[in-house]
C-alpha cells in the first residue's frame, strides 16, 4: 500500500551528493530535469527505517522505483543509554558541591567533594565523567583518561567521555589517535559546533587541510556565538590551503576584540610578510607549529561539565538528526511564520484551566516537595495596529505574585510562539540544524538567537507589576513540523545571566499540541505543558505548567461572545514586552 504520511525523498548521486530533494504524497515523489546515470534514492519517514534503493536513469526517458519501507523494530533505534546510577542523598550533594567548586575556579575544594562522592559511587558514570574534567582542568591526562574509559565502559555512546578523550589525545598532541573518539562524539551529535571545531584541529595537525576547512565553516555555521573561538583555527587552515587573503581578514577581524591573543598576532604578521603561502603542503610540523600540545580550539572546560539541576543548555546538547537531509531555512520560516499568523488571526481570547507544579531546588540540586496551585487562566491575542503584536494574560486576583514560591509569576507562555512571527523572526539569527524525529513526527530543528543589533521585544522580567522591566536575550530551538510547518517544541535559554537583578539561570522548553474548537470548526496549536528552571536572587525552582480545558472566544461580523469576567492586568503593563516573569 502506499504509505499514508509524510516521507522526505532524497536523490543523490552515488558519490553521495545530495542531487534533490522532495516530499511525497499519496505514497508518490517525482523528480525532473535529471541527467541520466546511476543514483541512489533516500526515503525518510517517522515509525519507519531508512530506506535507501539504487535508481538508473535513462537518458531522455521516464524511470522509476517502488521503495519497501520496513517499520522500524523495537531493537532498531540505538540502544538507550544506561540509567544513570541512583546516587543517594549524600552522593548527590557531594557531587553537586564539586560541580558548583569547579565553576567557581575552586579546584582543591571541588577535588575534595568530588573524592567523597567517588567513595560513596564509584561505579557512578556521572561521578566519574565530572573527575575525568577535572582532571583534564589540572592537566593530569593520564588520570582523565582513566576516568574517561571508566565512563566508556559503562557507556559506550557518552558523548561527552568521547569528546573529552579526544581533547586529552589532542593535548598530547596525538591527533590520528583522537579522531576516532572525536567522530564517534560527532556521529552521536552531528550538530555540535564544538565537535567540528575540533575535529578540524586534528585534521589540521594531520595535514588534511581540506577538511580541516570544512569542518571549521560547519562550526562556525552551527553557531555564530562560538565562531570567535573557531577563528584562528579556520584561518590557519585557510593559509595552508592557500587562501592567503581571507586568512589575513579572518585574523584581522578576530583581533579586533581579542587583541591580547599573542599567537594570533603573531600568525597574522607571518601572513602579512610571506608573499605566497607555499601551494605545494609541507608537513604539518613545518608550517603549523604543530608540536604544541594545547589544542588550537581552547575553550573553557566549563563547556565540558553537565548540567547539575539544570537540564543541558541548548547549545550544549543537540538532538541527533538525519544524515543528507537538506533544510531550506527561508522555506521553513516563510511557512511556520503563516502559521504563527494564523494562530494571532484566528484567536481574539482561549481560557484554559492551569495547573502548576512547583519544586523548590537546593543549592545542592536536591527538589523539596512539590506544591501544586489550579487556576482559571485567560489570555488575549491581537494586533492593534500593523506590526505591532499584543499579547495579554489574567488571572484572577487570589493569586498575587508574592503567594507564588520565590514572589515570581511567569507570564508570557502563549507569546513564545511569536519569535517565528514575521514582524518578529528578523530579531533573531536563525540556523536550520536539519532533520530530525519527534513523537512520531519529522522536524526541521531550527536554532534561534536575539540579534544583538535588534530590539529585544518578546521576553523580559519586570520587578512588580509597576516595577522596571528588564529585556532578556534568548537562544533555543524550535521543532517545526516538517509536513504543516506548526511549531511544536520550543526550548529557550539565556544568552548571558543578567547580573542587575541577580538573573543567572532560566530555561523553558514548551510543547504544543492541536485543540479542536468546534464553534469555529478550527483547530489551534496550542500550549500542553510548559517547564521551567530558574536560578534568581539566590533561589532555584522547576515549575511544571499543565493547560486543560481550552475555550476559545472568538469576535467577528456574525458572532459577538463576551469573554467570561477576569481580573484585568494593570493599566502600566507594556503589552510591547509580550513574555514577562514578573518578580
Amino acid at each position: 500500500m502506499p504509505i499514508g504520511q509524510f516521507a522526505l525523498v532524497i536523490l543523490t548521486t552515488m558519490e553521495g551528493r545530495n542531487l534533490q530533494q522532495t516530499t511525497a504524497h499519496e505514497g508518490c515523489a517525482q523528480f525532473s530535469g535529471v541527467p541520466g546515470g546511476s543514483y541512489n534514492l533516500q526515503v525518510i519517514a517517522s515509525g519507519y527505517e531508512r530506506a535507501i534503493e539504487r535508481l538508473n536513469v535513462g537518458a531522455d526517458s521516464k524511470s522509476g522505483v517502488t521503495v519497501t519501507l520496513k517499520p522500524a523494530s523495537d531493537g532498531q533505534a540505538t540502544a538507550a543509554p544506561p540509567k544513570p546510577t541512583i546516587l543517594s542523598s549524600k552522593a548527590k550533594k557531594e557531587l553537586g558541591k564539586g560541580l558548583e567548586a569547579m565553576r567557581a575556579g575552586k579546584l582543591a575544594e571541588a577535588r575534595v567533594h568530588l573524592d567523597a562522592a567517588y567513595a560513596l559511587a564509584p561505579e557512578s558514570f556521572e561521578v566519574n565523567y565530572v573527575l575525568g574534567i577535572y582532571s583534564i582542568e589540572t592537566n593530569e591526562s593520564a588520570r582523565a583518561k582513566d576516568y574517561l574509559e571508566k565512563v566508556l565502559n559503562l557507556d559506550p555512546q557518552h558523548v561527552g567521555a568521547l569528546r573529552s578523550i579526544g581533547i586529552v589525545l589532542l593535548g598530547e598532541n596525538k591527533p590520528a589517535d583522537a579522531i576516532p573518539y572525536l567522530r564517534a562524539a560527532l556521529e552521536a551529535e552531528p550538530a555540535s559546533w564544538y565537535g567540528h571545531a575540533l575535529l578540524a584541529d586534528a585534521a589540521l595537525r594531520l595535514g588534511s587541510i581540506d577538511e580541516s576547512v570544512a569542518q571549521a565553516e560547519r562550526a562556525v555555521e552551527l553557531d555564530r556565538e562560538h565562531a570567535e573561538i573557531v577563528q584562528p583555527l579556520f584561518a590557519w587552515a585557510l593559509a595552508e590551503r592557500g587562501d592567503k587573503e581571507k586568512a589575513i581578514h579572518i585574523l584581522q577581524s578576530y583581533l579586533q576584540n581579542h587583541a591580547s591573543d599573542i599567537a594570533a598576532k603573531s600568525r597574522l604578521e607571518k601572513l602579512q610578510i610571506i608573499p605566497q603561502v607555499d601551494t605545494e603542503r609541507k608537513a604539518p610540523a613545518a608550517t603549523l607549529e604543530a608540536t604544541s600540545a594545547t589544542p588550537a580550539v581552547a575553550v573553557p572546560y566549563s563547556l565540558l561539565l553537565p548540567s547539575n539541576w539544570l537540564p543541558p543548555d541548548v547549545d550544549e546538547k543537540v538532538p541527533p538528526i538525519e544524515p543528507g537531509a537538506t533544510c531550506a531555512l527561508d522555506e521553513v520560516l516563510k511557512n511556520s511564520g503563516e502559521r504563527v499568523q494564523e494562530f494571532v488571526t484566528n484567536v481574539d481570547r482561549f481560557t484554559a484551566t492551569e495547573s502548576i507544579t512547583h519544586e523548590t531546588i537546593s543549592k545542592w540540586g536536591l527538589a523539596s516537595p512539590p506544591e501544586e496551585f489550579k487556576f482559571d487562566y485567560l489570555v488575549s491575542i491581537g494586533e492593534p495596529e500593523p506590526g505591532f503584536l499584543s499579547v495579554e494574560e489574567f488571572r484572577p486576583r487570589a493569586y498575587s505574585p508574592s503567594q507564588f514560591p520565590d514572589g515570581l509569576v511567569r507570564r508570557g507562555l502563549p507569546a513564545m510562539l511569536l519569535i517565528f512571527h514575521p514582524h518578529t523572526a528578523d530579531k533573531f539569527e536563525m540556523t536550520c540544524e536539519g532533520l530530525a524525529h519527534w513523537k512520531g513526527k519529522l522536524v526541521w530543528l531550527v536554532h534561534f538567537r536575539q540579534r544583538v543589533d535588534k530590539p529585544n521585544v518578546v521576553y523580559s522580567y519586570r520587578l512588580g507589576e509597576t516595577g522596571m522591566s528588564y529585556p532578556v536575550a534568548l537562544k533555543g530551538r524550535a521543532w517545526i513540523a516538517a509536513e504543516d510547518y506548526q511549531i511544536v517544541r520550543l526550548e529557550a535559554d539565556l544568552v548571558a545571566p543578567l547580573p542587575q537583578i541577580r538573573l543567572v539561570a532560566d530555561h523553558a522548553c514548551v510543547e504544543y499540541g492541536p485543540v479542536n474548537f468546534r464553534t469555529r470548526n478550527v483547530d489551534m496549536w496550542l500550549p500542553q505543558t510548559a517547564e521551567f528552571y530558574y536560578e534568581w536572587r539566590g533561589h532555584r525552582g522547576h515549575r511544571i505548567h499543565r493547560f486543560t480545558n481550552y475555550m476559545l472566544f472568538s469576535v467577528d461580523d456574525k458572532q459577538h461572545i463576551s469573554a467570561p469576567k477576569a481580573e484585568s492586568r494593570s493599566s502600566t503593563d507594556n503589552p510591547g514586552d509580550p513574555a514577562k516573569p514578573d518578580l
